[in-house]
Parts: C-alpha cells; structure tokens; sequence
C-alpha cells in the first residue's frame, strides 16, 4: 500500500511540470509578445494570473484567503511572505490582482523555456554577487515608478530544513519599501510546505490557506529603522505560524481521540 501512494504521489508532483510547462509552450509565442517591452506587463501579468490558477486548480488545490484583498489600483506596495515551497509564487499570483514584479534567484534563468521569461519578467538578484544586489534597487525604482509593486520572500531562500518554522528575514524588502516609502504587505501562507515542500515523496492536494495580515507602513522611517520594521514583522508572521501550528496539533488531538 505504501509503495502505491510513493508512486501515485510521485504521478502527481510530475504532473505539476507537465501542466506548468505544457500550457507555457502552447501560449509561446503570446508569451514571446508580451514579454517583448514593459508596456505590455499589466496584460502579461493578467495571463501569468491565469497560469497560476489553472496550475493550482488542476493539482488539486483550493486557495482559501482570510483579509482583505482589494489593495488600492495604482498604488504600489511591497507583498511579502513566508517562503516554503515552490508552489509559493504560484499562490502569490493567484491572490494579488495589482500587477507585481517579483524578485527573484538568478540561478532560475537556466530552467529551459521558463528561464527565458523569468529573465524578461522578474528582478533577478545573484546573493553572491554586491554588484547585482545594488541593481535590483535600480530595477525596482524603475517598476516602481511604473506603478507596479513588487514581491520578495523576506527569508531569501527555501529553508532546507523543513523544521523551520521561519528563518530570518534579509533586508531587502524593508530597505525597498523605506527608500520608496511604499506599505509592506505581510502575508502568511500557511500549507504550501505541507501540500507541496521540496521533500519529493510528501504532499497532497488540499486547501491552501492564506492569511493577509494589516498593512505595515513606512512612511515617515529612515532606513536608519529597518532592522525595527523587519523584526516587527518577523514577529508578527512568526507568532501566527507558530498559533496555527499549535492549533492544528489540538485539532488532530481531538479527532484523533
């Protein structure tokens, strides 16, 4: 029986990139036009929308939000959560109507087919490299002043420890929104690890809950007051992974017995 669901599971987290890819090749030479100059962003980012649902619908996930959803058109904002898995832009999409820029790993550009957008469409950071960090700002100004917002993971990376339950958070997310003096907002995600983390023989379909938190704002703060505003809100996230985690425990205590 345990051999059926490694291999049925197995299925499955393939299926996930021959949905993903197959629905990129079939849209190719859309895509190829709509990545061509920024102007067209707002209706690449509409399809992008499109993808992420239909990505999410056919692996047998139902998004389920708790917050408010209707950010201000026109406005930019910095959204951020916690980074688990990488089914996590996927949900991002799927939830923010305002069009978003995300920043992103550099090493991505090198997946075949799928690199050659995320390179037209993503600010690529390498962390290895000052240089490519001090462009990222240059390149978020400019999204920026388009009136786009933009997407960083605070944590950087995927924790390769699945135990962790929030690693710490980078400073670029708070020194981009004070030097454009743009709102944070913090967003929990809250079952990516546990429907689809980076352990191959683990995960599911199910629901994907999501929890938009209140707006942090930056106006007013010097970037003298990041290291304030990233710890508030590594708090904030934390103390509601850590009570969902204790909640779910109770829940299958009491189902249990």
């Amino acid at each position: 029986m345990e051999i059926i669901k490694i291999i049925l599971r197995s299925i499955w987290r393939v299926w996930f990139y021959v949905v993903g890819g197959s629905i990129i090749i079939v849209l190719l030479p859309v895509l190829i036009v709509l990545t061509s100059h920024e102007k067209f962003y707002p209706t690449f980012y509409k399809l992008a929308r499109w993808w992420a649902k239909v990505v999410i619908f056919l692996m047998g996930f139902r998004v389920k939000v708790e917050g408010n959803q209707n950010f201000e058109k026109g406005k930019s904002f910095m959204f951020s959560a916690n980074h688990t898995s990488m089914i996590d832009a996927f949900l991002m999409l799927a939830v923010v109507k305002n069009p978003i820029v995300f920043v992103g790993k550099h090493e991505l550009v090198n997946l075949p087919i799928f690199g050659f957008f995320y390179k037209r469409t993503c600010i690529l950071v390498d962390r290895s490299n000052p240089e490519s960090r001090k462009k990222v700002y240059e390149n978020a100004q400019r999204k920026l002043k388009r009136g786009y917002s933009v997407c960083i993971f605070p944590e950087g990376l995927v924790p390769s420890d699945e135990s962790v339950v929030l690693s710490e958070f980078k400073n670029g997310v708070f020194s981009l929104s004070i030097e454009h003096q743009i709102p944070i907002i913090p967003m929990i995600f809250y079952d990516c690890k546990k429907r689809f983390s980076y352990t191959i023989n683990s995960g599911g379909p199910g629901i994907l809950r999501v929890k938009i938190l209140d707006v942090i704002e930056t106006k007013n703060f010097t970037l003298n007051d990041k290291e304030l505003i990233r710890d508030k809100m590594y708090q904030i996230m934390y103390h509601e992974l850590i009570t969902d985690i204790e909640n779910q425990k109770i829940k299958n205590e009491t189902q249990t017995n």
